[in-house]
Protein backbone atom coordinates (compact mmCIF):
# COMPACT_ATOMS: atom_id res chain seq x y z
CA UNK A 1 0.00 0.00 0.00
CA UNK A 2 1.49 3.34 -1.00
CA UNK A 3 1.35 6.40 1.20
CA UNK A 4 -1.49 8.83 0.40
CA UNK A 5 -1.26 11.36 3.25
CA UNK A 6 1.42 13.43 4.95
CA UNK A 7 1.30 13.98 8.72
CA UNK A 8 0.56 17.66 8.09
CA UNK A 9 -2.43 16.78 5.88
CA UNK A 10 -3.94 14.43 8.46
CA UNK A 11 -3.66 17.23 10.99
CA UNK A 12 -5.40 19.59 8.58
CA UNK A 13 -8.26 17.09 8.14
CA UNK A 14 -8.68 16.88 11.90
CA UNK A 15 -8.75 20.68 12.24
CA UNK A 16 -11.24 20.86 9.36
CA UNK A 17 -13.59 18.44 11.16
CA UNK A 18 -13.28 20.39 14.41
CA UNK A 19 -14.14 23.63 12.59
CA UNK A 20 -17.09 22.00 10.79
CA UNK A 21 -18.48 20.62 14.06
CA UNK A 22 -18.00 23.89 15.95
CA UNK A 23 -18.99 26.21 13.11
CA UNK A 24 -16.02 28.41 13.97
CA UNK A 25 -12.27 28.54 13.37
CA UNK A 26 -11.82 30.14 16.79
CA UNK A 27 -13.70 27.39 18.62
CA UNK A 28 -11.77 24.72 16.71
CA UNK A 29 -8.51 26.44 17.65
CA UNK A 30 -9.45 26.40 21.34
CA UNK A 31 -10.17 22.67 21.23
CA UNK A 32 -6.95 21.92 19.34
CA UNK A 33 -4.76 24.27 21.39
CA UNK A 34 -3.59 26.32 18.39
CA UNK A 35 -4.34 29.79 17.05
CA UNK A 36 -7.31 30.60 14.81
CA UNK A 37 -4.81 31.67 12.15
CA UNK A 38 -3.23 28.19 12.25
CA UNK A 39 -6.63 26.61 11.71
CA UNK A 40 -7.35 28.95 8.80
CA UNK A 41 -3.97 28.20 7.16
CA UNK A 42 -4.43 24.43 7.54
CA UNK A 43 -7.86 24.49 5.95
CA UNK A 44 -6.64 26.75 3.14
CA UNK A 45 -3.85 24.22 2.37
CA UNK A 46 -6.43 21.43 2.40
CA UNK A 47 -8.67 23.32 -0.02
CA UNK A 48 -5.71 23.91 -2.35
CA UNK A 49 -4.85 20.21 -2.36
CA UNK A 50 -8.49 19.20 -3.02
CA UNK A 51 -9.07 21.94 -5.55
CA UNK A 52 -12.39 22.79 -3.94
CA UNK A 53 -13.70 25.25 -1.36
CA UNK A 54 -14.81 23.57 1.86
CA UNK A 55 -16.26 26.60 3.66
CA UNK A 56 -18.14 29.75 2.76
CA UNK A 57 -16.56 32.40 4.97
CA UNK A 58 -18.04 35.70 6.14
CA UNK A 59 -16.70 38.14 8.72
CA UNK A 60 -18.91 36.58 11.40
CA UNK A 61 -19.39 32.93 10.49
CA UNK A 62 -18.42 29.96 8.37
CA UNK A 63 -20.60 27.31 6.77
CA UNK A 64 -19.82 24.19 4.80
CA UNK A 65 -20.15 24.18 1.04
CA UNK A 66 -21.83 21.17 -0.59
CA UNK A 67 -18.40 19.69 -1.29
CA UNK A 68 -17.34 20.51 2.25
CA UNK A 69 -20.34 18.72 3.72
CA UNK A 70 -19.64 15.57 1.69
CA UNK A 71 -15.96 15.67 2.67
CA UNK A 72 -16.84 16.25 6.33
CA UNK A 73 -19.24 13.30 6.51
CA UNK A 74 -16.62 10.92 5.14
CA UNK A 75 -13.73 12.35 7.18
CA UNK A 76 -15.68 12.30 10.45
CA UNK A 77 -16.44 8.62 10.00
CA UNK A 78 -12.85 7.82 9.06
CA UNK A 79 -11.39 9.72 12.03
CA UNK A 80 -13.83 8.02 14.41
CA UNK A 81 -12.72 4.62 13.13
CA UNK A 82 -9.06 5.58 13.53
CA UNK A 83 -9.61 6.65 17.13
CA UNK A 84 -11.57 3.50 17.97
CA UNK A 85 -9.00 1.24 16.27
CA UNK A 86 -6.23 2.94 18.25
CA UNK A 87 -8.16 2.53 21.49
CA UNK A 88 -8.79 -1.13 20.83
CA UNK A 89 -5.12 -1.84 20.15
CA UNK A 90 -4.17 0.05 23.31
CA UNK A 91 -6.70 -1.98 25.30
CA UNK A 92 -9.09 0.88 26.03
CA UNK A 93 -11.85 -0.97 24.18
CA UNK A 94 -11.42 -4.31 25.92
CA UNK A 95 -14.85 -3.46 27.32
CA UNK A 96 -17.38 -2.08 24.80
CA UNK A 97 -17.92 1.64 25.31
CA UNK A 98 -19.02 4.82 23.54
CA UNK A 99 -22.29 5.91 21.95
CA UNK A 100 -24.35 3.42 19.96
CA UNK A 101 -26.75 5.05 17.47
CA UNK A 102 -29.54 2.83 16.17
CA UNK A 103 -32.57 3.47 13.94
CA UNK A 104 -35.63 1.29 14.52
CA UNK A 105 -39.22 1.23 13.16
CA UNK A 106 -41.71 2.50 15.74
CA UNK A 107 -43.53 -0.78 16.30
CA UNK A 108 -40.41 -2.91 16.49
CA UNK A 109 -38.79 -0.36 18.75
CA UNK A 110 -41.63 -0.29 21.29
CA UNK A 111 -42.34 -4.02 21.32
CA UNK A 112 -38.95 -5.62 20.71
CA UNK A 113 -35.91 -3.36 21.09
CA UNK A 114 -36.66 -0.78 23.81
CA UNK A 115 -37.66 -3.41 26.41
CA UNK A 116 -34.26 -5.10 25.94
CA UNK A 117 -32.04 -2.03 26.26
CA UNK A 118 -31.86 -1.94 30.08
CA UNK A 119 -30.60 -5.54 30.03
CA UNK A 120 -27.99 -4.67 27.40
CA UNK A 121 -26.77 -1.63 29.35
CA UNK A 122 -26.61 -3.69 32.54
CA UNK A 123 -24.13 -5.91 30.71
CA UNK A 124 -22.29 -3.01 29.04
CA UNK A 125 -22.70 0.08 31.26
CA UNK A 126 -20.04 2.04 29.36
CA UNK A 127 -22.19 2.02 26.21
CA UNK A 128 -24.67 4.88 25.82
CA UNK A 129 -27.59 4.43 23.41
CA UNK A 130 -29.23 6.92 21.07
CA UNK A 131 -32.42 5.40 19.60
CA UNK A 132 -34.11 6.87 16.53
CA UNK A 133 -37.72 5.66 16.35
CA UNK A 134 -39.05 6.23 12.85
CA UNK A 135 -40.17 4.36 9.75
CA UNK A 136 -38.11 6.46 7.33
CA UNK A 137 -34.89 5.19 5.80
CA UNK A 138 -31.77 6.79 7.24
CA UNK A 139 -28.39 7.59 5.68
CA UNK A 140 -25.79 5.72 7.72
CA UNK A 141 -22.85 7.93 6.74
CA UNK A 142 -24.53 11.33 6.70
CA UNK A 143 -26.45 10.80 9.93
CA UNK A 144 -23.83 8.80 11.80
CA UNK A 145 -25.80 5.65 12.62
CA UNK A 146 -24.19 2.37 13.66
CA UNK A 147 -27.15 0.05 13.05
CA UNK A 148 -30.66 0.03 11.69
CA UNK A 149 -33.57 -2.42 11.72
CA UNK A 150 -35.83 -2.47 8.70
CA UNK A 151 -38.84 -4.40 7.38
CA UNK A 152 -38.24 -6.11 4.04
CA UNK A 153 -34.77 -4.58 3.67
CA UNK A 154 -33.61 -4.31 0.07
CA UNK A 155 -30.31 -6.02 -0.89
CA UNK A 156 -27.37 -3.62 -0.48
CA UNK A 157 -23.76 -4.69 -1.04
CA UNK A 158 -22.52 -1.95 1.32
CA UNK A 159 -24.47 -3.44 4.25
CA UNK A 160 -24.26 -6.56 6.38
CA UNK A 161 -27.80 -7.91 6.82
CA UNK A 162 -28.83 -10.29 9.62
CA UNK A 163 -32.37 -11.59 9.81
CA UNK A 164 -33.88 -11.03 13.26
CA UNK A 165 -37.26 -12.66 12.68
CA UNK A 166 -40.07 -13.36 10.26
CA UNK A 167 -42.85 -11.60 12.15
CA UNK A 168 -46.17 -13.44 11.89
CA UNK A 169 -49.25 -11.52 10.73
CA UNK A 170 -52.78 -11.67 12.12
CA UNK A 171 -56.09 -9.99 11.25
CA UNK A 172 -57.79 -8.64 14.37
CA UNK A 173 -60.92 -6.76 15.38
CA UNK A 174 -62.68 -5.74 18.57
CA UNK A 175 -65.49 -7.93 19.99
CA UNK A 176 -67.85 -4.95 19.62
CA UNK A 177 -67.12 -4.61 15.90
CA UNK A 178 -67.68 -8.34 15.32
CA UNK A 179 -71.00 -8.25 17.20
CA UNK A 180 -72.18 -5.34 15.03
CA UNK A 181 -70.92 -6.48 11.62
CA UNK A 182 -70.28 -10.19 11.93
CA UNK A 183 -67.17 -12.35 11.72
CA UNK A 184 -65.63 -12.96 8.27
CA UNK A 185 -65.26 -16.64 7.40
CA UNK A 186 -63.64 -16.39 3.95
CA UNK A 187 -61.36 -13.90 2.21
CA UNK A 188 -64.28 -12.90 0.00
CA UNK A 189 -66.10 -11.75 3.14
CA UNK A 190 -63.56 -8.93 3.48
CA UNK A 191 -65.53 -7.04 0.82
CA UNK A 192 -68.31 -6.67 3.40
CA UNK A 193 -66.05 -5.21 6.10
CA UNK A 194 -64.16 -2.06 7.07
CA UNK A 195 -60.54 -2.97 6.35
CA UNK A 196 -58.27 -0.42 8.04
CA UNK A 197 -55.50 0.50 5.61
CA UNK A 198 -51.84 1.30 6.26
CA UNK A 199 -49.88 3.54 3.90
CA UNK A 200 -46.11 3.21 3.52
CA UNK A 201 -44.50 6.59 4.33
CA UNK A 202 -41.67 6.03 1.86
CA UNK A 203 -43.88 5.48 -1.20
CA UNK A 204 -47.41 6.50 -0.24
CA UNK A 205 -48.55 3.04 -1.34
CA UNK A 206 -51.16 1.16 0.66
CA UNK A 207 -49.82 -2.25 1.62
CA UNK A 208 -51.67 -5.44 0.86
CA UNK A 209 -52.82 -8.00 3.41
CA UNK A 210 -51.11 -11.39 3.14
CA UNK A 211 -52.84 -14.75 3.55
CA UNK A 212 -52.02 -18.42 3.20
CA UNK A 213 -54.30 -20.22 0.74
CA UNK A 214 -53.47 -23.91 0.18
CA UNK A 215 -49.83 -23.29 0.97
CA UNK A 216 -49.45 -20.29 -1.31
CA UNK A 217 -49.31 -16.60 -0.49
CA UNK A 218 -52.33 -14.55 -1.53
CA UNK A 219 -52.43 -10.74 -1.52
CA UNK A 220 -55.69 -8.95 -0.75
CA UNK A 221 -56.31 -5.23 -1.07
CA UNK A 222 -59.25 -4.51 1.20
CA UNK A 223 -61.38 -1.38 1.22
CA UNK A 224 -62.38 0.86 4.05
CA UNK A 225 -62.90 4.36 5.33
CA UNK A 226 -59.77 4.47 7.52
CA UNK A 227 -56.12 4.76 6.54
CA UNK A 228 -53.07 5.28 8.76
CA UNK A 229 -49.55 6.16 7.71
CA UNK A 230 -46.13 6.12 9.35
CA UNK A 231 -47.17 4.33 12.57
CA UNK A 232 -48.78 0.89 12.50
CA UNK A 233 -49.97 1.36 16.08
CA UNK A 234 -52.56 3.80 14.73
CA UNK A 235 -54.31 0.93 12.96
CA UNK A 236 -54.21 -1.17 16.13
CA UNK A 237 -55.79 1.63 18.15
CA UNK A 238 -58.57 2.03 15.57
CA UNK A 239 -59.26 -1.71 15.64
CA UNK A 240 -59.42 -1.77 19.45
CA UNK A 241 -62.07 0.94 19.35
CA UNK A 242 -64.31 -0.84 16.87
CA UNK A 243 -63.34 0.87 13.61
CA UNK A 244 -62.86 -2.35 11.64
CA UNK A 245 -60.47 -5.19 10.80
CA UNK A 246 -56.72 -4.66 10.73
CA UNK A 247 -53.82 -6.91 9.74
CA UNK A 248 -50.74 -6.37 11.85
CA UNK A 249 -47.82 -8.20 13.44
CA UNK A 250 -48.94 -10.71 16.02
CA UNK A 251 -46.26 -9.63 18.51
CA UNK A 252 -47.85 -6.15 18.67
CA UNK A 253 -51.30 -7.43 19.73
CA UNK A 254 -50.39 -10.44 21.87
CA UNK A 255 -51.60 -8.81 25.08
CA UNK A 256 -54.84 -7.53 23.55
CA UNK A 257 -55.58 -11.02 22.15
CA UNK A 258 -54.86 -12.59 25.53
CA UNK A 259 -57.16 -10.27 27.49
CA UNK A 260 -59.95 -10.21 24.90
CA UNK A 261 -59.73 -6.60 23.79
CA UNK A 262 -59.03 -7.93 20.28
CA UNK A 263 -60.07 -11.16 18.55
CA UNK A 264 -58.22 -12.86 15.71
CA UNK A 265 -60.29 -13.60 12.60
CA UNK A 266 -59.56 -15.61 9.44
CA UNK A 267 -57.11 -17.78 11.40
CA UNK A 268 -57.33 -20.66 8.84
CA UNK A 269 -55.72 -18.31 6.30
CA UNK A 270 -52.97 -17.05 8.63
CA UNK A 271 -49.32 -18.10 8.54
CA UNK A 272 -47.78 -15.34 6.46
CA UNK A 273 -45.05 -13.06 7.82
CA UNK A 274 -42.73 -10.15 7.03
CA UNK A 275 -39.00 -10.11 7.79
CA UNK A 276 -37.25 -7.69 10.15
CA UNK A 277 -33.56 -7.32 9.30
CA UNK A 278 -30.64 -5.86 11.23
CA UNK A 279 -28.34 -3.75 9.02
CA UNK A 280 -24.90 -2.28 9.62
CA UNK A 281 -22.18 -1.06 7.24
CA UNK A 282 -19.54 -3.35 5.83
CA UNK A 283 -16.06 -2.56 7.05
CA UNK A 284 -12.86 -4.19 8.19
CA UNK A 285 -13.25 -2.58 11.59
CA UNK A 286 -16.52 -2.88 13.51
CA UNK A 287 -16.50 -1.20 16.96
CA UNK A 288 -16.88 -3.58 19.87
CA UNK A 289 -20.05 -1.83 21.04
CA UNK A 290 -21.63 -2.67 17.64
CA UNK A 291 -20.44 -6.26 17.74
CA UNK A 292 -21.77 -6.64 21.29
CA UNK A 293 -25.21 -5.29 20.34
CA UNK A 294 -25.44 -7.46 17.22
CA UNK A 295 -24.61 -10.57 19.25
CA UNK A 296 -27.07 -9.50 21.95
CA UNK A 297 -29.97 -9.21 19.46
CA UNK A 298 -29.11 -12.45 17.69
CA UNK A 299 -29.31 -14.25 21.05
CA UNK A 300 -32.92 -13.10 21.37
CA UNK A 301 -34.10 -14.07 17.90
CA UNK A 302 -34.65 -17.70 18.90
CA UNK A 303 -37.03 -16.49 21.62
CA UNK A 304 -38.93 -14.34 19.09
CA UNK A 305 -39.11 -17.20 16.58
CA UNK A 306 -40.74 -19.41 19.22
CA UNK A 307 -43.56 -16.95 19.90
Amino acid sequence: MKRHFEDLQLGSIELFCLAAEAGSFTAAAQVAGVTPAAVSRSIFRLEERLGSRLFVRTTRSIRLTEAGRTFFEQCRQALTQLVEAQQEVMGAQSVPSGQLRISVPTTYGHHRILPLLPTFRAQYPQVTIDVHLSNRNIDFVAEGYDLAIRVRAQPDSSMIARLLEDAKLAVVASPDYLRRVGTPQTLEDLDLHECIQFELPSSGRRISWLFNVEGKEKEVFGQGGYCCSDDVLGGVTLAKHGAGLFQTYRFIVEQELADGRLVEVLAPFAGRSRPFTLLYPHGRYVPQRVRAFVDFLLEHRQQWAAE
